[in-house]
């Protein structure tokens, strides 16, 4: 029987990270994976989304350049080749994990555990002993059981991605970021989107001012959306709602996601609605097993999954981290323009505080870029000036963000953020007047 310090199950991007970050602190580790290194992340979700949007914003950005005097007789788009790079690059990345954890002499295991009640494990008809566990099996498609699904050919995101040609018509049912994300990735290359959510509106968990300009952006790329209504029915080619009839060449299902927990079906681990409850240190209800990620609910980002397997491994070694702050977390959109956020939304404040707002028309590097739709906005306590929350509406917003979080996590305040001297001319620089705007000293507002 081979024996660990540590296996972990899953070698998504919380699981690989918190097998390597456990073997250069020490310990012993195996990764236990049934499927691909990378989980859903590198295979099924965000870097395939984020390869295709990318593909996106060059034809958006050609089209656009007609406005400065650059004109393109016409675009081709060759979509079997957009998709050959796509997985191009994934394989470059998943090939990349694997030397990783290679170089970290982890013993990779290739197949499905299951974990039995004595806390050991079997994987391949073979028992594995281990001291400590780490749960990091991610989470599958939810399609809700709408009627006559049965009758319907439909994609969830474990498929979508898969596509060789290009739809000439896609619906959407989902209104949350991966729906948003897939109308962006393929309306401008020449798919008619219709978006289907019977919500009041789209984003419902970003920032509201973001909403709108993401409902213009949609509309100008010639996106249909249905909001507040009532699902009937589904047939062969067709979506019923009390709105209406919605035929579609090909369905998309982007209603959200739900935890894998089939490997620790038998151990009755203590559970919170649809997910494992765990404490500050991510341990379950058996003290010697740890989950993250997706199966723990919370933000299903890949970054968190990230942070909490290595805050995990900190905890089995003894170092008793300090919690995760979910407020130092960010999450991002990829649409064009990115909305990307951190800490609290405006209307989730409860006490004083001051929110200021700078537009980009008023940023020079915004302007001469041709991306001066969105905004900074930032929200700071009245009194000490801490930083609150932060959201960047724009181009680039994933990567501008940072700053603003970094002080933030280094425990700056407002005072700090408006010290900083940025360059000019950048986007960024924005940042700062955004901070002075606190004090009422902005520049440019």
């Amino acid at each position: 029987m081979k024996k660990f310090d540590l296996t972990v199950i899953g070698a998504g991007a919380g699981g690989y990270v918190a097998a390597i970050h456990a073997a250069k602190s020490g310990l012993k580790v195996a990764i236990i994976e049934k499927g691909k290194v990378g989980g859903a992340c590198f295979n099924l979700g965000c870097i395939p989304s984020k390869i295709m949007l990318e593909h996106s914003k060059v034809v958006q950005k050609i089209r656009e350049s007609a406005q400065w005097g650059i004109t393109v007789p016409s675009i081709d788009v060759d979509f079997p080749k957009l998709m050959s790079r796509k997985e191009k690059i994934i394989q470059q990345l998943l090939d990349d994990i694997h030397v990783f954890i290679q170089n970290a002499t982890i013993t990779f295991i290739t197949g499905e555990a299951k974990v039995t009640s004595d806390g050991n494990i079997t994987v391949n008809g073979e028992q594995i002993k281990t001291d400590h566990i780490i749960l990091a099996t991610g989470s599958k498609p939810f399609v809700p059981p709408f009627k006559g699904l049965e009758n319907a050919k439909y994609h969830t995101t474990d498929t979508i991605f898969n596509i060789r040609e290009l739809p000439k018509q896609l619906t959407i049912i989902g209104g949350g970021v991966i729906a948003v994300e897939m109308a962006f990735s393929l309306a401008p290359l020449g798919t008619k989107v219709t978006i289907l959510n019977h919500s009041k509106d789209i984003l419902q968990t970003e920032e509201p001012e973001a909403r709108p300009i993401i409902r213009q952006k949609l509309h100008d790329l010639g996106v249909e959306l249905v909001l507040d209504f009532e699902f009937q029915e589904i047939r062969e080619n067709e979506v019923i709602t009390s709105r209406g009839n919605y035929p579609f060449e090909q369905l998309l299902f982007a209603t959200g996601r739900r935890p894998n927990l089939e490997v620790v079906s038998d151990l009755n681990l203590e559970m919170d609605g649809h997910f494992i409850k765990v404490n500050d240190e991510y341990q379950t209800s058996i003290p010697n097993m740890y989950a993250i990620g997706d199966i723990i609910g919370g933000y299903q980002l890949a970054h968190a999954a990230s942070a909490e397997g290595i805050h995990a491994v900190e905890a089995i070694l003894g170092n008793h981290p300090k919690p995760i702050d979910p407020d130092t977390i960010p999450r991002c959109v990829y649409t064009n323009p990115e909305i990307a956020t951190f800490g609290l939304l405006e209307d989730e404040v409860e006490e004083e505080c001051i929110v200021t707002k700078l537009p980009f028309k008023t940023n020079p590097k915004a302007l001469m870029e041709g991306n001066d739709v969105g905004f900074i906005k930032f929200i700071a306590s009245k009194d000490r000036h801490d930083i609150l929350g932060a959201c960047v509406v724009g181009d680039g917003a994933t990567e501008i963000l940072n700053s603003m979080l970094s002080v933030k996590v280094a425990g700056g305040d407002a005072d700090d953020l408006s010290k900083i001297i940025f360059p000019h001319p950048t986007v960024s620089e924005h940042i700062g007047d955004a901070a002075r705007a606190v004090f009422w000293k902005a520049i440019h507002s």
